[in-house]
């Protein structure tokens, strides 16, 4: 048993000091909520329904007698008054404050919480300590564990993660399974989620229920899937429900102008080209993003490319001679 063990007679039954603040690892100065998170924290990790180790039921009635005394302040605040002069307390005294304890506290028997006494010391569920100071009748102000299984309750840990999500599935919303693994045993789960329509980088999509198990008659906790957009051949993500592609021009198309059909993740749209276009300049196609929780969508930014074939027909070269001989433009920052 964890705890820091000092004899003491009190009556004529040699009793363990028991220190509940070692077994839920808080100081002497700990407050309500960090007692109660302590002790939470190790219930889920040593509750009889998820630790089927031979020890973890010990150890959860260990720490669930230490936080019976801690959370009420009363019990508290004798204990804290029996700990701090426990080597100079009498066994008159003890009977004393035992006596004082044990008043008007009958209705629920600790040892009724335990299964009928497989506990941490005497007859009871509870230690010897415990027991002569609180009284075997003391109240048991939490659940039961009672014959026809746990009533111990706590809701079960919520659950996050990493939820890829294509360009696609994005604009359109749409309905995936995948598998996951998930619980104190890591065992591989399948889970179905409806992917809303304009969910982005980092959007959060809860599942209730499928998260970590309850304990006892706790509920499960949720999942939480975070998205994450996968990369796209031809379309990158940008703030908000933008995108950004690349358009490539012919040679006359940027000199001159077009109308030129541009891809989009719902088919494809025109994009009219000013003259006069250089490579790399940015042209703005509203409504053609990804779409919007809100309704619409975001806008398609157009990155246009001069393109160039990589070999010349004779009419082509014969051409861009002609055009070298009568075209007298410079590209900017050229000195001839």
């Amino acid at each position: 048993m964890a705890g820091t063990a000092r004899r003491r007679k009190a009556t004529d039954v040699k009793i363990e000091f028991q220190d509940y603040y070692e077994r839920l690892g808080v100081t002497r100065e700990a407050s309500a909520d960090e007692i109660q998170r302590a002790y939470r924290k190790l219930a889920r990790r040593y509750h009889p329904d998820v630790n089927k180790e031979p020890e973890a039921e010990q150890r959860f009635k260990s720490i669930t007698e230490a936080y019976e005394v801690l959370k009420d302040p009363e019990k508290r605040r004798r204990y804290d008054e029996l700990g701090e002069n426990w080597d100079r307390i009498s066994p008159e005294d003890f009977e004393r404050y035992a006596a004082g304890a044990k008043q008007g506290r009958q209705s629920h028997r600790f040892s009724q919480f335990f299964r009928g006494g497989q506990g941490t010391g005497g007859g009871g569920g509870f230690s010897d300590f415990f027991e002569a100071f609180f009284g075997p009748g003391a109240q048991f102000t939490g659940s039961s564990y009672g014959a026809d299984g746990p009533e111990w309750s706590m809701r079960g840990q919520d659950v996050e993660a990493e939820l890829a999500v294509s360009l696609e599935e994005s604009h359109h919303g749409g309905r995936r399974s995948f598998e996951l693994s998930t619980g104190p045993q890591g065992r591989t789960q399948q889970y179905t989620v409806t992917i809303p329509k304009g969910v982005t980088d980092g959007n959060r999509i809860r599942l209730a229920g499928q998260g970590s198990p309850g304990l006892g008659q706790g509920e499960p906790g949720d999942l939480w899937l975070v998205v994450k957009l996968q990369k796209h051949p031809r379309f990158r993500p940008l703030k908000g429900h933008d995108l950004e592609t690349h358009v490539s021009l012919q040679p006359w198309e940027a000199a001159l102008g077009a109308t030129v059909r541009v891809p989009t993740l719902s088919g494809s749209a025109e994009l009219k080209v000013p003259t006069g276009v250089a490579s790399g300049q940015k042209l703005r196609l509203r409504g053609q993003g990804l779409s919007k929780k809100s309704g619409g969508a975001g806008d398609l930014i157009v990155v246009l490319d001069i393109w160039l074939p990589k070999e010349l027909g004779a009419k082509e070269r014969e051409l861009y001679e002609q055009l070298k001989e009568h075209s007298k433009a410079l590209p900017p920052g050229r000195l001839s």
